[in-house]
């Protein structure tokens, strides 16, 4: 796996790809790169103008791209919904949950779930389950499906608090990230699980950036006004983390190399900081079964969105 890179990704030719968050950082790379081999890319993006700016970048980096952009606000629930059912393709090939927030002030969902727990969790987890039937239709072609999800080495801040999961007793931001990240791996775990039992041919793993320069550092100071935690993070962008392209390779070894073992957990292979991509570790709170089990009894419910189609 030593000295892996995009020149290394398989043709996806004839597969289409699903990425959320791919305006920007590391759901752009991901999406172009998926492009630039060949796979269809549906960009889900928040926001409809940087999604256009998106399309039309990444349409200059790859002039034969087959890419489109749909709208997908994964702290709205409706939202999820709509973007699911207007979605027309039958079959989906791969689905990269990248999109997330990071470390923000108290702030709710349009549902009225803590920020970062409802969009980095309880987003994915119903836009996963809404388009598991066209992902269960896409496993018998010869790479099958997968589902990728972007979680991060600041999962091992802490597990989750299954009596207190909108942080409603005490928030702290980076706990509360922290959290959400478990949250991500400890549904990962859950999904390979039930996807195993249904004897689905559909692959879900996990995958991290390390510290990767994106916009996702600077969101939470310029949400509040703190120029100088700005400016910090911004300076730790540029002197510390890797490039978003560099980010973005366990995402796409994950999503794309022959391989890839269920409920695996990809990121860099230098102190899970940076370099190529490599078996990462994880706390060992996200492989506990019983804890994955509460937060999909958790999710289903909060969300209202059951995973009928792994029950047939």
């Amino acid at each position: 796996m030593s000295g892996w890179s995009t020149h290394d990704i398989p043709g996806q030719s004839g597969r289409t790809a699903v990425v959320t968050g791919a305006n920007s950082g590391l759901g752009y790379v991901t999406a172009r790169e998926l492009a630039r081999k060949g796979a269809r890319v549906v960009l889900a993006c928040r926001s409809e103008t940087r999604g256009r700016e998106a399309v039309q970048l990444l349409r200059g980096d790859v002039p034969d791209a087959e890419v489109e952009l749909r709208t997908l606000d994964l702290g709205d629930l409706a939202s999820v919904r709509e973007f699911a059912a207007r979605l027309p393709y039958e079959r989906l090939d791969l689905l990269v949950n990248n999109a997330g927030v990071m470390a923000l002030p108290y702030g709710t969902t349009a549902d009225g779930f803590e920020t970062q727990f409802g969009v980095n969790h309880l987003g994915h987890f119903a836009l996963t389950g809404l388009l598991m039937p066209a992902l269960l239709a896409a496993q018998d072609r010869p790479a099958g499906a997968r589902i990728v999800t972007v979680s991060s080495m600041v999962h091992l801040l802490g597990n989750i608090d299954p009596d207190d999961l909108n942080s409603e007793r005490r928030y702290r931001r980076w706990l509360a990230y922290g959290r959400s990240k478990t949250a991500n791996l400890l549904f990962t775990h859950e999904l390979a699980r039930r996807l195993a039992a249904a004897g689905a041919e559909v692959v879900a793993a996990a995958a991290h950036p390390g510290y990767a320069a994106t916009n996702l550092q600077t969101a939470g100071p310029r949400a509040e006004g703190r120029r100088v935690a700005e400016r910090l993070m911004a300076l730790g962008n540029r002197v510390f983390a890797q490039p978003a392209e560099a980010g973005a390779l366990p995402a796409l070894h994950a999503a794309t190399a022959p391989g890839i073992r269920p409920d695996s957990f990809t990121g860099p292979s230098l102190a899970m900081w940076r370099g190529a991509p490599a078996p990462s570790r994880r706390a060992p709170w996200t492989l506990d079964d019983r804890a994955g089990e509460r937060l999909w009894a958790a999710s289903e419910q909060l969300t209202g969105v059951s995973y009928d189609a792994l029950k047939a």
